[in-house]
């Protein structure tokens, strides 16, 4: 008896290079994927290559999940999410958001003259900013009633095969 045959995996620069349409400008770790490999979240270091502070921790870069969300979005998709989501809720998630990439900050160190990052999902504050952001996070873990309120209102089907990778763990 053979043992299967098992597809080489693609290395993640190749995938994400190509589902950026460019090369990344910072590290990155991919922390969901789909079963054959393709990267669907980016957990990006918190400085690019240059030393600019990228707030965005979690990244959506699934092309199917992007589009779904793009529509969502182009529909009045981030204010209708506002109003119907909790703000005591988003505020929160945007404070675990921000405590995260602060521990990333740390792990990473800041570069010399460089800003410290800073605001909660996808870089705010307060609202919310970008369905993307809220997705990516929520889809790792993040409890974020945004991603939720996102995820309520996609095809499951695009969602249902992503699987978050063991080492990605949130408190």
């Amino acid at each position: 008896m053979t043992e299967p045959v098992v597809p080489a995996r693609r290395p993640d620069d190749e995938w994400v290079t190509e589902l950026l349409g460019r090369r990344p400008r910072g590290s990155f770790e991919v922390v969901a994927r789909r079963p054959d490999g393709q990267p669907v979240v980016l957990r990006n270091s918190p400085f690019l290559d240059d030393g600019t502070p990228m707030p965005t921790l979690y990244w959506l870069c699934d092309p199917r999940l992007v589009v779904a969300v793009s529509r969502l979005e182009a529909d009045g998709g981030v204010d209708r999410a506002e109003a119907d989501v909790d703000p005591v809720e988003l505020d929160d998630s945007h404070d675990r958001y921000e405590r995260r990439r602060d521990v990333s900050v740390t792990a990473a160190g800041r570069p010399p003259q460089a800003p410290r990052p800073s605001g909660g999902v996808g870089g705010t504050r307060r609202g919310v900013k970008c369905l993307h952001t809220h997705l990516a996070w929520h889809l790792v873990g993040g409890d974020d009633p945004v991603g939720r309120w996102t995820v309520a209102r996609l095809d499951s089907r695009l969602i249902d095969d992503v699987s978050i990778e063991p080492s990605e763990v949130h408190s």
